[in-house]
């Protein structure tokens, strides 16, 4: 395990997540979204991944494991998580991640950085060389100890994500059959992957 580049106390614009659905419905109220980039095609995602995120937010609930692993740890955690509201992938996760948060019991204290702001830390955690979101990163909060970092996507996901980009699917194509794979799994692949990791890289030192 390493210490991050950047610290945890140097990384600024930090937002819960909150404020981050509060940013996004007031950006999509004045015809934006983050970035530079206002197009209507990127305002359409963003509107769209509203509505995948008040859906896991509603309907999704936590497993029973998962929660009660959180609400049981010994070493306090804090996540900072790349994101972008425009960010298909990111919509059908880091609401899992604010579940999970939110179930801990104080245990894991969740910040959200946008990553066309980050670009220092962003390029800590490439994914093939690419920019890829969400990117969970998770340590320690006493000392600041990365314990381990998560994402973009779920291995299945990601599997299923290289498949169709190496085949050159159509965007359209690789977007719909990504979150199809999503719809099906209900989210649970998330929290199982996340749950080996909190178990496998947060016991007592």
């Amino acid at each position: 395990m390493k210490e991050l580049q950047t610290a945890p106390q140097e990384i600024t614009g930090e937002m819960s997540y909150q404020m981050y659905r509060e940013m996004t419905d007031a950006l999509l109220a004045a015809g934006k979204t983050t970035g530079n980039n206002h197009s209507e095609m990127m305002i359409s995602y963003t509107k769209m991944n509203v509505t995948r995120m008040k859906r896991i937010d509603k309907h999704t609930p936590l497993l029973d494991e998962l929660a009660g692993f959180v609400a049981a740890m010994e070493r306090p955690q804090k996540w900072v998580v790349i994101t972008e509201p425009w960010c298909g992938d990111a919509a059908q996760i880091v609401p899992v991640f604010n579940k999970i948060a939110e179930a801990s019991n104080g245990n894991i204290e969740m910040v959200l950085v946008l990553r066309d702001h980050h670009e220092a830390l962003m390029n800590q955690y490439l994914t093939n060389g690419g920019k890829s979101i969400p990117k969970l990163i998770a340590y320690d909060a006493a000392s600041g100890e990365e314990l381990f970092n998560w994402g973009p996507r779920p291995v299945p996901a990601q599997k299923l994500f290289l498949e169709l980009k190496n085949a050159e699917a159509p965007f359209q194509e690789l977007s719909e059959k990504l979150h199809k794979w999503y719809a099906d799994d209900k989210t649970i692949t998330t929290q199982s992957e996340l749950l080996s990791y909190l178990m496998n890289f947060t016991s007592e030192p």
